[in-house]
């Protein structure tokens, strides 16, 4: 069961990592090779809105699979 809430919280963590990278414009976040690919795709502006979002969606699924183990 400690399994389910060590993933929630990873997802509401990195979530907010990337919030807070699409926010305060983290040269280290958007130049990593991981997230080159959105950049050159979308430019660097486009790139903060979709992290943004993707952090909501992140922290959006930790809290409903919370919710809903909890309920299990």
């Amino acid at each position: 069961m400690t399994a389910h809430y060590i993933i929630q919280s990873v997802f509401i963590i990195l979530g907010l990592l990337s919030i807070l990278a699409a926010i305060l414009n983290w040269d280290w976040f958007f130049k990593a090779n991981n997230s080159q690919f959105i950049v050159k795709a979308l430019g660097r502006n486009k790139s903060r809105i979709f992290y943004a979002a993707l952090g909501i969606g992140m922290i959006a699924a930790g809290i409903y699979f919370f919710l809903s183990v909890r309920n299990l």
